[in-house]
């Protein structure tokens, strides 16, 4: 790594063009100090270079971008079926690796990213962004300070402002993606915001309401997980595809002393006063309520990556949050509650 004004540059290949990605090289390009967007790879060329030009980088394939000796870290934002490929690779090739959530589809992938990583002995993150917001992380800090006592009631919502691009083409659909890819965030942040507690049982009741021509391909829309821990607190995560009001995404966590509940859906303080009531703009996307987020995350990563801190969110943190997923995934097919330990 260079320095510049005394602060080594980290210099960051990205892998993955698509509409996440495209956020996540502006952030580096833009927001993050000490950071460059020197590489972009993409299994399609033009969305590479297109990318690419945006800020400067150069267009390497995935395997030259792994192998570039002047690139110091990976940030990997591909389809979820094809991180755990990457993430090995980038570990092979001794580059610190941040990962978009899920990282993983299944415990066995998982496992083999984080030896991958652990074997190379480079950093590994995942990408759980509302660890990184600032209402989320004053709650968990209220929560671990004792400040609710016991928790005792736990909430945790998704739903998205309409039908997620590329759920379902000609080609088919994508099952099991409110778990594994939704849901995900809400069993990371229960998990998360009830520290030191551990997640025994999960309860699912799911359906696909908003596209009802796509549950017999397995695409739900609309799902509760009821998630029991072994501190006694009762927790529901909850998601659905069509929110027409804008991006919603709260918490909350109840407990024997008191109450914390983050999450906001208006964009600005500013209320409309007419003659058909108040109106307030409501937030839209997830870039639009966790922008902050977004940037810290990477941030904390450039710090990993220079050796002054390990990464805050790890590929165990995944593998904690993938298993609940996959509970929710069993309980819905077998109609009862799943003990995580079947899960392995």
């Amino acid at each position: 790594m260079r320095k510049d004004h005394g602060l080594e540059v980290v210099r960051i290949g990205l892998v993955g063009a698509g509409r996440i990605g495209t956020m996540h090289a502006g952030n580096i390009a833009r927001h993050v100090p000490g950071a460059e967007l020197a590489a972009v790879a993409d299994a399609r060329p033009e969305a590479a270079q297109r990318l690419a030009a945006k800020y400067g980088a150069t267009v390497l394939d995935v395997d030259e971008l792994f192998k570039s000796e002047d690139l110091d870290a990976v940030v990997i934002t591909s389809i979820a079926a094809a991180q755990v490929d990457l993430i090995v690779a980038a570990a092979e090739a001794g580059k610190p690796v941040w990962c978009e959530k899920p990282a993983a589809l299944t415990l066995a992938e998982i496992d083999r990213a984080i030896a991958a990583t652990v074997k190379a002995a480079v950093p590994f993150q995942v990408g759980f962004n509302r660890r990184f917001a600032k209402d989320f992380a004053a709650a968990r800090r209220v929560v671990e300070e004792g400040g609710i006592g016991t928790p005792q009631l736990m909430r945790s919502v998704t739903r998205d402002p309409g039908w997620p691009a590329g759920l379902s083409n000609a080609a088919g659909v994508r099952p099991w993606t409110i778990f594994r890819e939704t849901l995900i965030h809400d069993f990371d942040t229960l998990l998360w915001l009830n520290p030191g507690a551990r997640p025994i049982e999960v309860y699912t009741r799911a359906d696909a309401l908003v596209a009802p021509e796509h549950r017999a391909g397995g695409l739900l829309d609309t799902a509760v997980v009821m998630i029991t821990f072994d501190n006694g607190a009762i927790a529901t995560a909850e998601a659905n595809f069509s929110a027409l009001y804008g991006y919603d995404v709260r918490g909350e966590v109840f407990g024997s002393k008191g109450m914390v509940v983050v999450g906001t859906l208006p964009s600005s303080s500013m209320v409309q006063y007419g003659e058909s009531g108040l109106q307030q703009q409501t937030m839209r996307s997830d870039e639009e309520m966790f922008r902050d987020a977004y940037i810290q995350e990477l941030l904390d990563f450039t710090e990993a990556v220079r050796g002054n801190a390990a990464p805050p969110v790890t590929g165990e943190d995944a593998r904690n949050a993938l298993r609940v997923a996959l509970a929710a995934m069993k309980s819905h097919e077998e109609s009862r509650p799943v003990r995580i330990e079947e899960i392995g």
